[in-house]
């Protein structure tokens, strides 16, 4: 990472305060997985980066590279796709992904940043998706979203088979779009139990439409966030969200 004089200072400020905070994250991921034999540097750190600076940003990959982790970075707003312009972070070579709820006029942007999108959690964002990337002659990489806590507030397909099914059929058919697995948020709530039985679920699925729908290509399973990683990863996930455990409370909150 070249960061200009003029950054200098501040990338070392970050630095010495996400430094500490990161290997934490990585000490509750190296023990969670160990807990269920697995090997935690095969589990890719999604750093949530919004409202984050392409500073912020850049020092948060340097730290997991030189740690020697799966790094990618997520936007969950299109009108943030921009700061990824930065020359800290426009040659970073970390993979983009897109992980927030989609409108359909923010596809063509969408499409334009990142290589999996995470968030496709109704029929109408699949159209949207592949028009664009068709239009941009573009692959995509994308997750079915699931709905695996049943709370309104959030988006996704219901978490059954029959829901599934048509949305995972209809991606492997697309010449623009590529599913490679299932998302889900945790259930909000303090209970373990019940958070793990929402991770559990999506796990459950993505097994059973690789062996049912013989889709093998469904590997990824993006859940769990800063407060629910160590289930997440003892369940299975591949993808973990991490936000403001590694960067602190954003500005505000």
């Amino acid at each position: 990472m070249t960061v200009p004089a003029d950054d200098s200072s501040l990338a070392l400020d970050h630095r010495e305060r996400m430094a500490p905070r990161l290997d934490e994250v990585l000490s509750r991921l190296e023990a969670a997985a160990q807990r269920v034999g697995r090997d935690s540097r095969e589990i890719t750190v999604l750093l949530a980066t919004k409202t984050r600076t392409p500073v912020e940003i850049a020092v948060a990959v340097e730290l997991l590279r030189e740690r020697g982790r799966r790094a990618a970075v997520g936007e969950n707003r299109a009108q943030e796709i921009a700061k990824h312009a930065d020359p800290l972070l426009v040659d970073n070579a970390v993979p983009r992904h897109f992980i927030g709820r989609l409108q359909t006029n923010k596809a063509r942007d969408v499409v334009g940043f990142a290589e999996l999108i995470h968030s496709v959690d109704r029929e109408g964002i699949a159209d949207a998706l592949e028009r664009r990337a068709e239009t941009a002659g573009l692959t995509r990489e994308v997750l079915v979203q699931v709905n695996t806590s049943g709370e309104e507030s959030k988006g996704g397909f219901a978490p059954t088979v029959d829901a599934i099914a048509p949305i995972v059929e209809r991606l492997r058919a697309s010449s623009s779009l590529r599913p490679v697995g299932l998302m889900t948020i945790g259930a909000n709530t303090s209970d373990d139990a019940a958070v793990r039985a929402s991770l559990r679920m999506l796990r459950e699925l993505r097994d059973w439409a690789r062996e049912e729908l013989g889709a093998p290509e469904l590997e990824q399973l993006s859940m769990g966030m800063s407060g629910d990683l160590e289930i997440a990863v003892e369940e299975g996930a591949t993808i973990v969200r991490v936000g403001s455990a590694i960067f602190g409370a954003r500005p505000g909150v």
